[in-house]
């Protein structure tokens, strides 16, 4: 595997000013890494999952005027794209990595996903790490930390999944940039491989979903 680990120049890419230099050096600098951990870790969760997995390197193709603030490469059981599916992710903002499990507002099954997360909160709670954050909205970087949320208010996320129709749900972790630059490609991996391990269940009470 040709990943070589992320650098400083990596997150400052979202320092650029201008969509189209922006642009440049997230395809040139950022999107290589990107396409090399998609390669890597779709046949990883290929096995872990039992579902064929395929790798979606984002294009930001949409965007005429903004740059984008963050990048990702997000892995899901279709050829053609993931946002309806639930899926993982791989990917920086200019402040750190994150790896998450995701089902977002295109899915489908988002109110069967959040019926069936507030029928195992207690699994949930016990099942995801302590050092792990939640999110319910991909475009910003805030989180919530799993370890501080109270049970009413992990099941009022579960509860506005099914009722609310822009709802998210993430879940996974964040490194911090100055730390992510220290580690090696191999160490980077390794906690990325452990984080989807960790977070397999949440991938599979999804699919529960969807039958």
């Amino acid at each position: 595997m040709a990943f070589t680990g992320f650098t400083k120049e990596d997150f400052n890419v979202f320092t650029i000013d201008g969509l189209e230099n922006r642009m440049d050096a997230l395809i040139k600098q950022v999107r290589p890494k990107l396409e090399e951990l998609g390669n890597h870790f779709a046949p990883t969760l290929s096995s872990l999952s039992g579902d064929e997995m395929f790798a979606h390197v984002a294009k930001h193709a949409r965007r005429t005027i903004n740059p984008p603030k963050d990048t990702w490469v997000a892995f899901a059981n279709n050829k053609r794209g993931y946002k309806m599916l639930p899926h993982f992710q791989i990917g920086l903002w200019n402040t750190h990595l994150f790896v998450w499990f995701a089902v977002i507002y295109e899915a489908p099954i988002k109110a069967e996903f959040g019926h069936v997360l507030m029928e195992h909160s207690k699994k949930v709670r016990e099942s995801v790490p302590n050092h792990f954050v939640w999110s319910v909205d991909h475009t910003k970087p805030e989180t919530l930390k799993h370890q501080e949320l109270s049970e009413q208010e992990l099941e009022s996320m579960f509860t506005r999944l099914q009722t609310v129709k822009k709802a998210e749900i993430l879940c996974g972790i964040n490194i911090p940039r100055d730390k992510v630059v220290e580690m090696s490609a191999e160490e980077l991996v390794r906690v990325i491989d452990q984080t989807f391990r960790k977070l397999l269940p949440l991938y599979q009470l999804a699919h529960e979903s969807s039958k």
